[in-house]
């Protein structure tokens, strides 16, 4: 025994001394001196097992760190190759594999319910610092660690996810063929693992125990390892179990540094333990009756549930629809998007619908799912039309809208998700941070330029019918776009809107549209001027809890405008912290934008030359107004006309209802 002792001292002295040419093998592990931890375990006859129940870890770990850098600080060659086994309590049902490690530490805390392989736990899977790098031998699919299947092995630095994975599987040497292997099967298999440290080339090798090495690699990976390894590493094996109870079991295990790692002793291996037969007899003969009726009870309650869940997510679809292919959505996807729909995830509440935030499972991308109610049928062909050609616009200053999906009476919209939200919470909500004047000239321009974009620059005209804050969100480099498109209508360049219904949200509605009803592009352009103002002013565009006069948010701009004091009407939370003729200039074309005549309004581009001040703005005044109109020729008038801005809702209504147009 004193000799035994004293030989492994002394190879351990050497190993440490002299690390650069570590070699060592084992042809089973009787009589070995591991550094076990958690389940891990050798048994008798030599054979070491990592777990051996469910929710356990174990680990492996050769004794002594070995030195992995060159005096240059490159990772140096080695290579190791060892027998393995992963014999599950229930034929190929498996929870979590096996993984051979190479660590700056051998001990690791303890992963929940046995997860993460035994080598990494929630808090520090992704961490840098951890200087662990894996092979896996993985037989459970995660999807949050991007897993390609629950049968696969993969090269893992410092976190599960890994850099390079395949299916287990093993070229044949004979017909060069690809053969699938089961790691779960119960099997044993032998691995081989090569580091190239000239070439910084990873090679791992599968292959059922019995057969020559493969000539292909399962695995080719091109990784230098000198920014994972510092001087001094272990190298060991390491596993978890969850669910079920699963043996992960070692055969045999040969290592060298900077050189070819011996050959294992196939001969010389222990033997796996046998499954008793009487134990397997009773199971057949006593639980098969009660599996049997438990399967059918089971079978019967997930044909009902299968049912269940077709009734609920089933969706209306109709052959026309077919048509509009990726912009159709399914309930199902987006009930789970929306985590059924909770109210936790409710983004607000408007007079057309509730919108929730959702995460699509396929893709990943974060999106508002918009539930509106929709009573009738009739025209629903041709508003789906619309909403999946507005689909395709595309400008930075509008929220994309993704799609759309039915169900019984409901029409669901998809859009981009915006973080911060709407505009309108910012002014008004008593937020905790102040928007600053530059935010809202930046906001106020890029609304208006995808206003002009929807008018003239895309291949029909879109009137968005309902201009204002709440309808502008805000990404998160605080950028505003034009969103909800719900009421939005489309028609060819050079004709006119159809449609007569008077629609949109009190305050921001053309006077014009409450006589004919009939949209046009400067209906759009009125709420846009209340919204510059809403924007300036920081106020709401009717406050009945304010004095008469400045209760219609318009009429109080016009008569500061007209006393001589328009910066009056700045928002006094800004204390002045604006630029003077900025702020000037907004107020003014605001004004102008929703000055009761239609004529004389601007267009958007000529809005967008204005704010970018290509362009100079027209006197507000009558004759300098009348003057800016008929230049433009947007009308052409009786001489007697008056276009001056109006003093009060009254006069407002006298002067839509005498100005004849």
């Amino acid at each position: 025994m004193f000799s035994k002792l004293l030989m492994w001292f002394i190879f351990m002295s050497y190993a440490v001394s002299k690390g650069d040419g570590v070699d060592f093998i084992y042809n089973g592990f009787r009589g070995a001196n591991m550094s076990l931890d958690g389940a891990a375990e050798i048994t008798s006859d030599g054979l070491l097992y990592l777990t051996d129940s469910e929710q356990q870890t174990g680990q492996a770990f050769f004794p002594i760190p070995l030195h992995f850098k060159s005096s240059r600080g490159k990772t140096q060659s080695f290579s190791t190759n060892f027998v393995f086994a992963i014999v599950p309590q229930f034929p190929n049902v498996s929870s979590f594999g096996a993984a051979f490690v190479i660590s700056s530490s051998k001990e690791f805390p303890e992963s929940p319910l046995g997860e993460y392989m035994g080598i990494f736990y929630p808090k520090n899977t992704h961490n840098s610092s951890n200087h662990t790098a894996a092979i896996e031998l993985d037989t459970c699919y995660n999807p949050e660690f991007d897993d390609i299947d629950d049968n696969h092995v993969g090269v893992d630095i410092n976190n599960l996810k890994s850099i390079h994975s395949a299916p287990a599987a093993y070229f044949s040497n004979t017909s060069g063929e690809l053969k699938n292997l089961s790691l779960k099967s119960g099997e044993i298999m032998h691995v081989w693992v090569e580091y190239n440290g000239l070439g910084n080339l990873l090679n791992v090798t599968l292959s059922p125990i019995g057969l020559p090495k493969p000539d292909l690699p399962l695995l080719s990976t091109e990784v230098d390892l000198s920014s994972i390894m510092l001087d001094d590493m272990y190298v060991g094996f390491s596993s978890s179990t969850r669910v079920f109870s699963v043996y992960h079991y070692i055969l045999g295990w040969s290592f060298k540094m900077n050189g070819q790692a011996k050959a294992l002793d196939l001969s010389s291996l222990p033997k796996l333990p046998r499954k008793g037969h009487k134990k397997k007899s009773e199971l057949l003969t006593i639980g098969f009756p009660v599996i049997v009726l438990f399967s059918i009870l089971a079978a019967i309650s997930a044909i009902g549930l299968i049912v269940r869940r077709k009734i609920k997510f089933a969706d209306v679809f109709e052959d026309w629809e077919c048509e509009y292919g990726p912009h159709r959505f399914s309930y199902k996807d987006l009930f789970m998007a929306t985590k059924g729909f909770k109210d936790r995830e409710l983004l607000g509440v408007g007079g057309f619908g509730r919108v929730y935030r959702g995460m699509l499972s396929a893709s990943k991308i974060e999106v508002a799912v918009k539930k509106v109610s929709h009573e009738s049928q009739q025209g629903m062909r041709e508003f789906i039309s619309e909403i999946v050609t507005l689909g395709h616009l595309r400008h930075r200053n509008l929220v994309q809208l993704l799609g759309y999906c039915r169900r019984k009476r409901e029409l669901l919209l998809v859009y981009d998700f915006m973080p911060n939200g709407s505009l309108d919470k910012f002014l008004f909500d008593h937020p905790n941070s102040l928007l600053t004047w530059h935010q809202r000239f930046r906001i106020i321009k890029g609304v208006a330029s995808g206003l002009l974009y929807l008018h003239e620059e895309w291949d029909q005209v879109v009137l968005h019918r309902d201009i204002k804050a709440s309808n502008v969100l805000l990404d998160s480099e605080m950028n505003g776009r034009l969103s909800d498109f719900g009421l939005a209508r489309l028609y060819d360049h050079g004709t006119n809107p159809q449609t007569t219904h008077m629609v949109g949200t009190f305050g921001y509605i053309a006077p014009e549209l409450t006589r004919t009803g009939k949209p046009n592009t400067s209906t759009d352009v009125f709420a846009f001027g209340v919204f510059m103002l809403e924007v300036a002013c920081g106020r709401r565009p009717i406050d009945t809890q304010s004095s008469v006069d400045e209760v219609i948010l318009v009429d109080w701009v016009s008569i500061c405008w007209r006393r001589g004091t328009i910066l009056v009407a700045a928002d006094s939370k800004l204390v002045h912290d604006y630029e003077v003729e900025e702020m000037e200039l907004v107020l003014k074309l605001g004004l102008l934008c929703s000055h009761p005549l239609s004529a004389a309004r601007p267009s958007m581009r000529q809005v967008m030359q204005f704010l970018d001040r290509d362009a100079p703005l027209p006197d507000l005044s009558s004759d300098g107004l009348r003057s800016a109109i008929l230049g433009v020729g947007h009308y052409k008038g009786s001489d007697d006309l008056r276009f001056s801005l109006p003093s009060s809702t009254t006069s407002l209504q006298e002067s839509v209802l005498s100005g004849g147009h």
